[in-house]
């Protein structure tokens, strides 16, 4: 097992309060959600059910926490208030977990010793944002009022039956746990080959986040079923959850009224950006591009743009230069000065100021910039993300080439089966 880099009991944290960066109080832990697992893997921690101050209790979800500790939580910032409701596939770890009976395993994986689990430690993952339960502290013997209290001592999670799937199960929970081992290109392949009754069993049991890579991947009218099947208040944290782009595709292709309706669900920051999307043409740059490229500031340093481009969410063609912005640095940001490529970043020192390094000599396309003479750009400068800039000077976005050539493929190229490639396992099957 590789090394632990953080460990936690999930006791320590009920009740305790959670910040976001300001130091203000968001609200206090009252449980945390996991999600079985096949495969003799440990549950997964997907987040924590917060309650906020008005009592209501939402889900604040592990990628967004950014520091968890036995006094405190922090968080990004970016909280939905929209009231937590329990999906089948998640389990509450303090609700559920604590206080149950279960059995240790021996070492022949046979059902030994009962014991009642009174606490559950979760840890993170070198290097990534994702938590898992670790440990369980047990206590051995019945118990109760007139008997001894038995033996405690603290256990492998393997070493405790009852948290893991049947790995040949056939519930939406199985499907769920089965599909966390691939990427969202390869679920998207199984999702469109399900009956479409099976189709939206998975998906409202996926996460937000999962299914919203999940969607930017299947054809469009996979997309348009799924999130139409959807209660509005999820479709509209799904779409949150997209990038903003592909939010726009979906959104466009649904009825006015629908649109709007959803538009009017999501956050207002969220909405501007998409509503922003929408006003260009398809096939144009405007149309094509991200709104949350990487900007920094004129005096910002190689270090400041080497953590940016190291964060985990972030496309391989986003990561690959950052964007030099007069303030305000979120789109549309001030001035555009230029661009810095990550080699560029690599080869100079840490302390060194982004505005000296950058790269203003190419010209960025206008936002009206149809689609052939985008492609031309990226293969003409070696480009696999370019930024698009308004007449004022301000940067709106960034076209990526994976963008691009999704527009340039045959439409229905996202049912073509990847299999054969890599025989009956798949392309990227069993990776991250």
């Amino acid at each position: 097992m590789a090394a632990v880099t953080h460990r936690v009991f999930v006791s320590h944290l009920s009740g305790v309060p959670v910040f976001d960066p300001n130091g203000d109080q968001v609200g206090r832990v009252r449980d945390l959600v996991a999600m079985l697992r096949v495969g003799g893997r440990p549950p997964r921690i997907l987040g924590l059910v917060v309650e906020v101050i008005s009592r209501r209790r939402i889900f604040l979800p592990m990628t967004r926490v950014t520091g968890v500790e036995s006094g405190q939580v922090i968080t990004t910032g970016v909280v939905n208030m929209r009231r937590f409701e329990q999906r089948p596939t998640e389990r509450l770890v303090l609700g559920e977990f604590l206080d149950r009976r279960v059995r240790l395993v021996d070492g022949h994986d046979q059902e030994g010793e009962e014991v009642t689990v009174l606490d559950v430690a979760i840890q993170q993952l070198p290097a990534r944002r994702d938590w898992e339960i670790d440990k369980y502290f047990v206590r051995k013997g019945r118990g109760g009022a007139l008997r001894r209290k038995g033996e405690t001592l603290t256990v492998e999670w393997s070493a405790v039956s009852g948290f893991s799937l049947d790995e040949h199960g056939q519930g939406a929970e199985n499907l769920v746990a089965t599909f966390e081992r691939l990427r969202p290109t390869d679920v998207a392949n199984a999702l469109h080959h399900l009956s479409p009754k099976r189709r939206a069993e998975v998906a409202a049991a996926l996460d937000d986040d999962r299914l919203a890579d999940v969607l930017e991947e299947l054809p469009e009218d996979d997309q348009v079923e799924i999130i139409g099947k959807l209660a509005e208040e999820r479709a509209a944290d799904v779409l949150e959850a997209m990038d903003p782009d592909d939010a726009a595709d979906l959104l466009s292709e649904l009825p006015e009224e629908d649109k709007e309706r959803l538009l009017e669900l999501m956050r207002p920051d969220d909405a501007a950006d998409v509503r922003r999307l929408l006003s260009y043409e398809e096939r144009t740059a405007g149309g094509l591009m991200t709104t949350e490229p990487i900007v920094l500031r004129p005096d910002a340093t190689v270090a400041d743009a080497l953590a940016r481009v190291r964060q985990q969410d972030l496309s391989p063609a986003l990561a690959a230069q950052v964007y030099v912005c007069r303030s305000p640095d979120e789109t549309p940001t001030g001035k555009y000065l230029g661009t810095v490529h990550f080699q560029r970043l690599l080869r100079d020192p840490p302390f060194t100021l982004v505005s000296s390094i950058v790269d203003s000599d190419l010209v960025p396309l206008p936002p009206d910039t149809p689609l052939p003479l985008v492609t031309s750009y990226l293969a003409a400068y070696n480009m696999v993300s370019a930024p698009v800039v308004d007449e004022s000077g301000s940067l709106l976005g960034a076209v990526t080439v994976d963008d691009v050539l999704d527009h340039l493929l045959p439409a229905d190229w996202r049912e073509t089966d990847l299999t054969d490639l890599h025989g009956e396992e798949g392309i990227g099957r069993g990776g991250r």
